[in-house]
């Protein structure tokens, strides 16, 4: 006999393991509105408190992958992988590694996320390019994914709707920071996707949602686990976020350094996690016999041009500016560039990534509330790292600004967030490990 949604959150009040039915049965009852939004949150409460096992980690993860759509694309005869990262500052790693991949040969459906708080969304970079749309149906991404090998949308309604529900009831209930939980809502949309394998970008650092090695390999161990469990392959590699990764942070212009790596330029940081990341995408679609080999192959993509050639693709299909892909001057640009320069000499030694994150969104790059407009053209470009030397006066970042006082704010915002000192920076390996 069925128990009562009372019974249910009491038993995981209590501790006690429910089972796939049990929560099949509540995730169902929540998207047909027998389960009334405080109960759900009274759950996911529970859950922050008392845990999950993996196994009712699976079964969350299934049923809110099954509260709506699941996409078939079997018959798309290339293996489908996909790529998600756990978000950061100036990870613009998708924007390149999915023509690379497809170009490659591997399928690339890729449903991405905008940003909220510190973090870039990837789609909100992607309509930094005049007239993209990330809002397809799911039968035209469908056909841009067979024809063009790539396609990157935004969450539709059909997918996991779930996801989305719980999501609008964690984010206002202080209910986030729960592993089950997180596993649950990234996993939820990627296996809806219709994909066969996914490889995970776990970052770690003060840019980062987890800012330990310890946290992200423990969320690493559980997104592979679940993943596998849903019946898909995975691989985790945890990446350093305690710094921007690449040069650039803002939709615009870390849109157009993603494209330089089409081009083979762009920063090392940038392109080695990209190439990192891409290599496991190529094995696990069988395509590659190695990542050593896969490197190679991404390599060649860019080399001939083929990378950039399905960018332009995708871009002219999801109603963007094709030229996009090689012009930066297509792009949106902010009325004002000012130095942020260096007040000492010495060493860089840190750069508190969360506090750059957080002076992008009070200039507009990135959102506080997911009502915020978001204003393309802002950010920074940053012309020093950790480890560098300066000099006092030096122009660490150019700040791009819409008017005097947002740049004025940020640049003060910088001041507190950058460390120059005596001494060598602290090493942080840019890639730490993999998992699974």
């Amino acid at each position: 006999m069925a128990r009562t949604t009372p019974e249910l959150i009491a038993a995981k009040r209590d501790g006690h393991a429910l089972s796939s039915d049990d929560i099949a049965q509540l995730i169902a009852g929540f998207v047909r509105g027998d389960v009334a939004d405080y109960q759900m949150t009274a759950f996911a409460m529970a859950v922050f408190f008392r845990g999950m096992s993996p196994e009712e980690t699976v079964a969350l993860t299934l049923a809110m992958r099954d509260s709506g759509t699941v996409v078939d694309l079997s018959d798309i005869p290339a293996r489908k992988v996909d790529k998600h990262s756990t978000g950061g500052v100036g990870d613009k790693v998708s924007l390149a590694l999915a023509p690379m991949v497809a170009a490659c040969g591997v399928a690339v459906p890729m449903i991405s996320g905008r940003g909220l708080g510190h973090t870039g969304g990837t789609l909100d970079k992607l309509e930094a390019i005049p007239g993209f749309s990330v809002d397809l149906s799911i039968a035209r991404f469908r056909e841009l994914v067979r024809d063009v090998g790539t396609c990157m949308i935004g969450q539709t309604a059909e997918l996991a709707p779930a996801d989305k529900r719980l999501y609008a009831l964690r984010d206002v209930t202080a209910t986030v920071e729960s592993i089950p939980l997180i596993v649950a809502s990234i996993l939820s949309k990627k296996l809806a996707e219709g994909i066969d394998g996914l490889v995970l970008d776990v970052k770690f650092g003060s840019g980062a949602f987890m800012k330990t090695p310890e946290q992200a390999r423990a969320l690493a161990r559980n997104l592979v686990d679940v993943a596998r469990g849903g019946g898909k392959d995975c691989v985790a590699w945890l990446t350093r976020m305690d710094r921007p990764l690449g040069r650039t942070v803002g939709n615009a212009l870390e849109t157009i350094e993603a494209f330089e790596l089409l081009h083979g330029r762009g920063p090392d940081d940038l392109r080695e996690v990209t190439l990192t990341l891409g290599a496991s995408m190529l094995v696990m679609g069988r395509v590659a016999a190695d990542e050593a080999v896969a490197r190679a192959m991404l390599l060649a993509a860019v080399a001939d041009g083929s990378a950039a050639k399905v960018a332009r693709a995708m871009v002219a299909a999801q109603g963007g500016d094709p030229r996009a892909v090689d012009d930066p001057a297509v792009f949106p640009a902010a009325p004002l560039r000012v130095p942020f320069r260096a007040a000492a000499t010495g060493t860089l030694l840190t750069i508190d990534t969360h506090a750059v994150g957080i002076a992008g969104v009070e200039m507009g790059a990135g959102r506080a509330r997911t009502t915020d407009t978001i204003d393309p053209a802002v950010g920074f470009v940053f012309e020093r790292n950790v480890g560098d030397k300066v000099s006092t006066g030096d122009a660490i970042a150019w700040v791009h600004a819409r008017d005097e006082a947002s740049a004025a704010r940020a640049i003060e915002r910088l001041t507190r967030a950058v460390g120059v000192g005596e001494g060598a920076a602290e090493e942080v390996p840019l890639v730490l490990e993999r998992v699974g």
